[in-house]
């Protein structure tokens, strides 16, 4: 498989077994104490000893944290920074699934910051609040094909007080340097390439269908979803196909590149189950999904048929792309209605329909959204009702 760096939206090494670069990568950015952050999971794999003992070759002298949780809380990240303080790290590489870096991305921030994680929130200008010139460098290091964090300026903490997940955003979240090596993700079971890769599909999805005028991100998540279609179904299938795994880490990053322009009411839905009911955050995308297109039909049929002629369905329609949905979730053994995983008294109907309503990714849903039409969508994906 061929190389390639690439410069957008950040600087990306692209291409088979590119981790091994991790040491160039860290003096580019001046970086000689990482500490690299992931779960319990990955920190015990082959693949984070290994990326270890090459920053060791390298005489880089790296900490590792990993007490990550798979809905990340802010408990995380202070536990992050407290590791990166006592070790005297100048620098974050965060590694992992969607968990690991986002917290990577909020410990690098925050192990300047004087004030707590959640005066940050992406709202209004509180972005400002921080100081610019104490945030630490970022590589960041994807091993599933899905959050696209490593192209992304934010990261989603739940905060354990509240009960929400928060998204904390800074223009300089985004990773100054991002390796793509799809070697990383042979490993990830068939399950977890579904889910993370519904995820891919919800980004690139919502974010063509958000309103604005924003043509880059437009070309951008219509691509990205042509090669979800080629590609999702092969990379679950046939794990070790670097080829697929190569192009759905790409899909990934083109998603979340994408959502600059917004995303909307499958991840305004999805961030409150998520974070009461540690729901998957992939795995409630792909369920709620097609309930939140028929919910905007009447307003995004166009451009649902443009993303039909684009992928070269063969039912170039609104229905039809419903049904390419419904189909793939099929194949990929995903549960079609959200009360196969919570059970009808797990469901906090009132206080999702609330939190959904106030979730930021709210804002971005082509028609404008109450509380009322969030509890009518959370009915909806319970009973499998579509229409």
């Amino acid at each position: 498989m061929q190389k390639y760096n690439w410069n957008y939206p950040t600087t990306m090494w692209v291409g088979e077994n590119r981790i091994n670069d991790i040491g160039d990568a860290c003096k580019n950015l001046h970086i000689s104490k990482p500490l690299l952050v992931t779960d319990k999971g990955l920190a015990e794999s082959d693949i984070v000893k290994k990326t270890l003992t090459n920053l060791k070759n390298d005489n880089l002298k790296a900490q590792l944290y990993s007490n990550v949780v798979g809905n990340p809380t802010g408990s995380n990240v202070s536990e992050g920074v407290d590791c990166y303080k006592k070790n005297n790290c100048d620098g974050v590489i965060a590694f992992g699934g969607g968990s690991g870096l986002d917290v990577g991305k909020a410990v690098a921030f925050m192990s300047g910051q004087t004030l707590p994680i959640w005066e940050f929130e992406d709202v209004g200008d509180n972005w400002t609040k921080a100081n610019p010139d104490k945030i630490a460098s970022i590589i960041a290091v994807p091993t599933t094909a899905g959050t696209g964090s490593e192209t992304g300026r934010a990261s989603v903490i739940l905060n354990e007080e509240t009960g929400v997940k928060n998204i904390i955003f800074h223009p300089k979240f985004l990773p100054s340097v991002v390796i793509l090596d799809p070697v990383l993700t042979v490993g990830l079971p068939p399950k977890l390439t579904a889910a993370t890769g519904m995820d891919a599909l919800a980004h690139n999805l919502e974010a063509y269908c958000a309103p604005g005028y924003h043509p880059m991100a437009d070309g951008i998540a219509l691509e990205g979803m042509r090669l979800i279609n080629k590609w999702l179904l092969e990379a679950v299938n046939n794990g070790s196909n670097l080829e697929a795994r190569m192009n759905m880490l790409t899909a990934a990053s083109m998603g979340s590149t994408a959502f600059q322009k917004g995303l909307g009411a499958i991840h305004s839905l999805s961030h409150p189950v998520n974070a009461l009911n540690n729901v998957h955050h992939g795995l409630s995308n792909a369920i709620f999904m097609p309930y939140v297109l028929t919910f905007n039909k009447d307003v995004i049929e166009d451009k649902i048929i443009k993303i039909c002629d684009y992928i070269e369905l063969d039912d170039r329609s609104f229905n039809g792309f419903i049904n390419w949905v419904l189909d793939l979730r099929k194949k990929l053994n995903i549960p079609h209605k959200l009360s196969e995983v919570i059970k009808e008294k797990d469901l906090q109907l009132d206080r999702l329909s609330k939190m959904a309503l106030l979730d930021p990714s709210t804002g971005g849903n082509p028609k404008k959204l109450t509380e009322a039409d969030m509890k009518k969508m959370y009915q909806h994906s319970m009973s499998g009702t579509l229409f």
